[in-house]
This record gives structure tokens, sequence and C-alpha cells, in this order.
């Protein structure tokens, strides 16, 4: 995983050969874009451009994938998000090779809590679960790119 600000993302472009692209796109993202997928250098690196209201922890699944990873910059508003390392988790739905994506039982010990907010990105990578769009203090409406990259 990774967490720093947007603005030095050039530290990280040498660690994938989809992040120049990718972080370009973020960086030159117009909020005023239609919520939907976004291919930005073929079907290997696509942005999904999403707006919700976060929810209680209860409410939101633990995640990870295995063919993708994920840049998560949040643009405007702000969640938590929990993040530990895959092995330490059990599966509550198996993994779906269509949807790139397994779901996982809450844990029930300590996990890091990421403050997800505007000028930040994050890169979760397979050993990375997640669990993305949390409410902090209350609930708040988010507009948030997820680029998945083919690793």
């Amino acid at each position: 995983m990774i967490h720093d600000l947007l603005s030095q993302s050039s530290r990280y472009e040498n660690l994938h050969p989809s992040f120049p692209a990718a972080f370009a796109w973020l960086k030159n993202f117009d909020p005023s874009t239609p919520d939907g997928k976004y291919e930005i250098t073929g079907p290997d690196c696509v942005a999904g451009v999403q707006r919700y209201t976060t929810k209680p922890s209860a409410e939101k699944k633990w995640e990870a994938h295995q063919i993708f990873g994920d840049i998560q910059v949040v643009y405007f508003g702000d969640e938590t998000c929990g993040h530990t390392d895959v092995t330490h988790l059990k599966s509550s739905e198996a993994y779906s090779a269509s949807k790139d994506v397994e779901k996982f039982v809450t844990p029930t010990f300590p996990t890091t809590q990421l403050h997800l907010r505007s000028g930040y990105f994050t890169v979760f990578y397979p050993q990375d679960a997640h669990q993305p769009g949390v409410t902090r203090d209350q609930s708040t409406e988010v507009l948030k790119v997820v680029i998945k990259f083919k690793l």
C-alpha cells in the first residue's frame, strides 16, 4: 500500500508501466466528469468515477483483488478506509474472477485506518485488503476516482 500526496506521485511513477498515464489522468481530472468507466490506456488501465455517501463501518465490506491494483483518489468529501494484509482475513464471499474481487469478514483485531481526502492518493495491491467508503465523523458525499491497473 502507498499513501501520499497526489502532488508527489512522480516519486512512484516508475513502479508500474500504467502509473505515468494514470497519475496524469488523475492530476487533470475534471470533477464535473459523470460517473462511469473511462479507459486511460486501454482495458488494462481504467478509471471509475463514482459519487456516493459514506456509511458506517458495519455496513461496508472488506475486499481485495488479484488481477488489478487500485489507485484511489477522493476529490470531494472524505472517508475512512480500513487496511490490513489479506492473509489475516477470513473470506466471506469467494473470489470472483469476473469481478476480480473477494470479500472478507470484518477483522476483530486492530487495522490501519486511512483518512482518504482531497489531495492524496492510495495504491492498493493484491495483498492489501481494504474497506473503502466508511464514514469518519458523519456521513458525507464523496467524489472518488478508482483507477484499476492490471498487474
